[in-house]
């Protein structure tokens, strides 16, 4: 491939704002269903699965929450597939009109007494819908804001979907604290708690509102005008050529996952049960620390831009490997304090990914296979194990008797991760994408790429499909 100046790309750096905030609105969204179902659980337990008994509809509720990580890989090679060939844009805006519907069909839902067995039946239904789009809109809104943005600025602006995520999960607790204090129990058992449900459909669709006004990705659109139609490309030919990035992507997601499920899923859950936390303080800790995460996140992000993201994960990798059992250790003090300062320990170092995957698991695959692959392989290991956490947390907590047992399974999980990101992975922040002539919004970055062809082509010697 010879180098040509004039595939150097300019592109705005606010346009990639507004495309950030645009496609993060869809992971906010799915973070709201999240937090809802799982504040929730208890009251769609009680309508949804009446005739069991109390901690019989806690788990059946939580199992129909499980569905939709069941259902992701299954969206992941449909979007996917679907987005390598038309486009990221088209894919984006269909998988938000599903959240957004699903969303909707749960609040409106009558209940057991009103149907029977259909309303858990429909419940399932809407959270199958959720889990199917959910698995091509994160991988979607990844690769739209890795093409889109600067390649020097691809991981401050890519941080802001781990935003949406964090902001998402705020939200629902906020709304589900006003309206506890505002209505009775029976008022919120009986009809409370399908407002949020409203308020999600709401938020797809200024989310629609503004994904229709997104442009194309510039560098999807320069592989469509300037390659040739290639042949139909099998998966099994991505994984023969691709194995070694598709390993560090599937560890990646699988120690973020594991990190982000344990302290937004599996903690409220231990400090109440365990640890023996009011409620509310839990609740109150959590939204704090998300918030101040908020901002950890900007830091990391604009620091792995200039580091390089290898550091950054390895900041969090270690930092999770030796700090989590003092977070632990902090947490059986039963001080509001310390629990405050073992929480915020595990959200810094969550935070150190929150800046780095949505930008660095784009640039390990070429634009013509990157959303597929990248939606298979993200989805599955969410699958495996972000899905999973809070099961295999409090399985061993309860098989072994052993407080620990979480702060153990992270350190494992962080050790594996040290191992294949230190031997495998190789850092891409402020390199053009592969397959891609670079991003640049400004005359100097473009002048350098032009006194340096060979870093503006440095993925040139590797093998392509």
């Amino acid at each position: 491939m010879d180098f040509d100046s004039n595939q150097i790309k300019y592109v705005n750096a606010k346009k990639a704002k507004k495309a950030v905030f645009a496609t993060g609105i869809g992971n906010a969204m799915e973070w709201f269903d999240f937090g809802l179902f799982a504040y929730l659980a208890g009251v769609i337990g009680h309508n949804f699965y009446t005739e069991l008994p109390s901690q019989m509809q806690l788990i059946y509720t939580y199992a129909t929450m499980a569905i939709a990580f069941l259902l992701r890989p299954v969206g992941g090679i449909v979007f996917g597939i679907l987005g390598d060939k038309f486009g990221r844009k088209v894919v984006l805006t269909s998988t938000i009109i599903l959240m957004a519907f699903s969303t909707l069909l749960i609040g409106l839902l009558p209940t057991y007494g009103q149907i029977g067995m259909w309303a858990p039946v429909l419940l399932l239904i809407g959270r199958t819908i959720q889990g199917f789009s959910t698995g091509g809109e994160y991988a979607g809104a990844m690769s739209y804001i890795a093409e889109t943005a600067p390649d020097k600025k691809r991981n401050r602006l890519g941080c802001g979907l781990e935003i949406g995520t964090l902001a998402g999960y705020i939200g629902a607790a906020v709304l589900i604290a006003v309206l506890t204090a505002v209505l009775t129990t029976e008022q919120m058992n009986t009809w409370g708690w399908r407002i949020p449900f409203f308020f999600g459909l709401l938020l797809g669709l200024f989310g629609l509102y503004l994904r229709r006004r997104l442009e194309e990705s510039p560098v999807f659109t320069n592989e469509l005008a300037t390659k040739p139609k290639e042949e139909k490309i099998h998966f099994f030919s991505i994984i023969r050529y691709y194995w070694k990035n598709i390993l560090v992507c599937l560890v990646a997601v699988m120690f973020f996952n594991v990190t982000n499920y344990m302290i937004t899923a599996y903690l409220p859950q231990y400090l109440e049960e365990i640890i023996k936390i009011n409620p509310t303080t839990v609740s109150s800790i959590s939204v704090a620390v998300m918030a101040l995460m908020i901002v950890l996140a900007l830091m990391f992000g604009r620091l792995t831009d200039k580091i390089g993201e290898k550091k950054v994960f390895l900041i969090g990798l270690v930092g999770t490997a030796i700090f989590s059992i003092v977070a632990f250790a902090l947490f059986q003090t039963r001080s509001v304090p310390m629990i405050v300062l073992g929480v915020f320990i595990l959200g810094f170092f969550l935070s150190t990914y929150e800046a780095t995957m949505p930008a660095s698991l784009p640039s390990m695959f070429y634009t013509n296979v990157r959303y597929r692959t990248l939606a298979v392989t993200f989805n599955v290991s969410v699958s495996l194990f972000g899905g999973t956490t809070s099961f295999v947390a409090s399985t061993l907590v309860a098989k072994t008797g052993n407080v620990f047992m979480p702060a153990y399974y992270l350190v494992a999980i962080s050790v594996i991760g040290i191992v294949v990101i230190t031997f495998l992975h190789v850092s891409t922040a402020g390199k053009s994408l592969k397959g891609s002539y670079p991003n640049v919004d400004n005359k100097r970055d473009h002048d350098y790429y032009v006194k340096y062809p060979e870093k503006a082509l440095w993925w040139k010697k590797e093998q392509r499909i």
